[in-house]
């Protein structure tokens, strides 16, 4: 159906930047919401930031001001730019895409995800 394909992550020393990218393809007809999460091992998978379909953002509070999601609607393209990074955002992130598809009975949604790409950061 839909694939989401992750890519930017890696090792950086804190005070580094990271871009992430995810792409979206696939059977679509729309893809509504986008966001990226992030879990470490042990823990729940957490939200770091949202991002409408027109562009409305919304961050984690601990994220605000260092991380930027933006998005490419023409390329169902989702990113985000991680400035400032400290060892505590060593973590897996995903990201998310609430797709909608279309058949011949009409059109439906679902939730999509990555695979996941590590980011590790260095004190």
């Amino acid at each position: 159906q839909v694939q989401l394909v992750e890519s930017g992550g890696g090792w950086v020393q804190g005070g580094g930047s990271l871009r992430l990218s995810c792409a979206a393809s696939g059977s679509i007809f729309r893809v509504n919401d986008m966001a990226w999460y992030r879990q470490t091992p042990g823990k729940q998978r957490d939200l770091v930031a949202t991002i409408t379909s027109d562009y409305t953002t919304n961050y984690a509070d601990s994220m605000e001001g260092r991380f930027t999601i933006s998005r490419d609607n023409a390329n169902n393209t989702v990113y985000l730019q991680m400035n400032s990074l400290k060892p505590e955002d060593t973590a897996v992130y995903y990201c998310y895409a609430r797709i909608m598809s279309a058949s011949q009975w009409g059109t439906y949604e679902y939730n999509a995800w990555g695979q996941g790409t590590q980011v590790t950061v260095s004190s």
